[in-house]
């Protein structure tokens, strides 16, 4: 089913408004017969731009999210200040005139604006709430608090001066943060916000994406060496290895999401599990399971933070950029954690389908208006939801692992697990699909019915894995091979030891 909101077809396609436009300019003009070109050149280009500065943009959110979760999980309000800060300051402390510094004229209108505001929503204002907290900027009046200081961090690394190292390899050191961001840059390109956002959408988009993924390990690598630092060449060297194990299981899950779905294309693969009635979640967990624990690895967040490892290796391959070239590397691997959590919207999820869409949709008047959320809004929730619940969680709860017991986990266990996700993946697609279930309808299909039970596939599938994980996650071999951590538990529980007395 398509999404209602369609911006392609506002700017491409003969009937698009925005070809009636230009065609209607141009007619009469010598650009008259070459004018459907020109219309569709503009419309694309307006098309591209809008649907990467929506995902670009978005992803501000996630460092929000972030800032404020793991406030919450230490028991702290975490960042605070909020817009208002520009015009009232924090605790009676301004920056004085600084709009009398900004380029290009500036200064002036900018100066006038911030004193109409601190006239309007200053300390000394009619607001009771506001003017009783006095220089708190952050409370009364304010305006997300905690999300304009990742704008302020931006703004700093710009200011940052950057240094090479004197012995490095001054163009690779150069060139691989460049090489790292777009490449980065590049798979937001592939992502479809909707059935009618997107920038664009090849036959084999799955692949493209997961050929953009590993070109960035080699920026990567070449960071760490050119260098000329020994912390740095040890990060990009856990860093191949790191990222070579993980790919593998990485590509067969994705590699069962294409089987069982029939397509390597992103937009079809969500099509696909609406109109089968079952989003792959419940099709495949384990599959699920597998895309987050390799994805962590692969943008190397915690506990897969090996080749970064602050505590021994400074920062790791990047321990010797400064400046923007650290803010740059800095912003590529949120993008790559941001794309991550829009991968497996889209491979899991739904897409931009609504939870219970059939069900609620079919409500008198409630119906109607769950149905009309955009697409695009849904995917952006479920996409944030997913950084929240397994990448902020799981930075902050778990501790990282020693390097040859991640390359051991991947290696030994991921893989093997990923090869019989392939298997279960056919098995389903050939034995448990019925093709006759499909319906591109509101309200779905039912091709994963069995026996005249609606849903029993999927439903049988979930709760089968999720006794399996809570065995796994519930280990008994507390005492075998203790020189290895295979246990989630410890041998004696917290709190039993006797200070002085053990």
């Amino acid at each position: 089913m398509d999404d209602k909101y369609d911006l392609r077809s506002l700017f491409i396609g003969e009937e698009s408004f925005a070809h009636k436009t230009i065609t209607s300019l141009l007619e009469g003009t010598p650009l008259e017969d070459s004018s459907s070109a020109i219309a569709f050149g503009v419309g694309t280009f307006a098309v591209v731009n809008i649907v990467f500065l929506l995902l670009f943009f978005s992803q501000f959110a996630i460092l929000w999210i972030e800032r404020k979760a793991v406030a919450r999980m230490n028991d702290r309000r975490g960042a605070t200040t909020a817009l208002r800060s520009l015009w009232v300051g924090e605790n009676g402390v301004t920056a004085g005139a600084w709009w009398n510094m900004l380029p290009f004229g500036l200064g002036r209108p900018v100066g006038v604006l911030n004193k109409w505001l601190n006239n309007r929503f200053g300390n000394q204002s009619e607001y009771e709430t506001v003017d009783r907290v006095g220089n708190r900027s952050w409370m009364g009046l304010s305006i997300l608090p905690g999300f304009f200081q990742n704008v302020a961090d931006g703004m700093k690394f710009l200011v940052k001066e950057h240094m090479v190292p004197r012995r490095a390899d001054k163009l690779i050191f150069e060139v691989s943060p460049f090489l790292i961001v777009s490449t980065t840059l590049l798979i937001l390109g592939m992502i479809p916000l909707s059935s009618g956002i997107y920038a664009t959408n090849p036959d084999l988009s799955i692949l493209y994406i997961i050929a953009i993924f590993g070109i960035a390990p080699i920026g990567v690598f070449f960071a760490g060496w050119s260098s000329n630092n020994k912390y740095t060449l040890i990060g990009g060297i856990r860093s191949a290895a790191q990222l070579t194990a993980y790919e593998i299981p990485l590509l067969l899950t994705l590699l069962s999401v294409a089987m069982l779905t029939g397509t390597f294309n992103i937009i079809e693969s969500v099509h696909f599990q609406h109109t089968a009635g079952a989003w792959n979640l419940f099709l495949m967990p384990l599959g699920a399971a597998l895309f987050l624990i390799t994805m962590i690895a692969e943008v190397e967040r915690v506990p897969f933070d090996m080749p970064e490892a602050e505590a021994e290796l400074v920062e790791g391959w990047w321990t010797e950029y400064g400046g923007m070239r650290f803010g740059m590397l800095f912003m590529a691997e949120y993008i790559r954690t941001y794309a991550a959590c829009f991968l497996f919207t889209h491979f899991f999820l739904g897409g931009w389908h609504l939870p219970f869409q059939g069900l609620i949709g079919s409500i008198p008047y409630l119906g109607p208006a769950y149905l009309l959320i955009p697409g695009a809004l849904v995917v952006l929730i479920k996409a944030w939801l997913v950084f929240l619940i397994v990448f902020v969680w799981a930075r902050f709860s778990l501790a990282r692992i020693r390097t040859d017991q991640i390359l051991e986990f991947g290696w030994r266990m991921l893989l093997p697990l990923a090869v019989l996700q392939v298997v279960l993946a056919a098995v389903y697609r050939l034995y448990l699909f019925d093709v006759n279930g499909m319906a591109d309808t509101v309200y779905g299909g039912t091709a994963w019915d069995a026996f005249g039970v609606p849903f029993l596939v999927p439903a049988l599938t979930t709760i089968l894995w999720l006794a399996f994980f809570f065995l796994l996650l519930n280990d008994t071999g507390k005492n075998e091979r203790t020189a290895r951590m295979y246990h989630v538990q410890t041998v004696q529980p917290a709190g039993t030891h006797l200070p002085g007395q053990e």
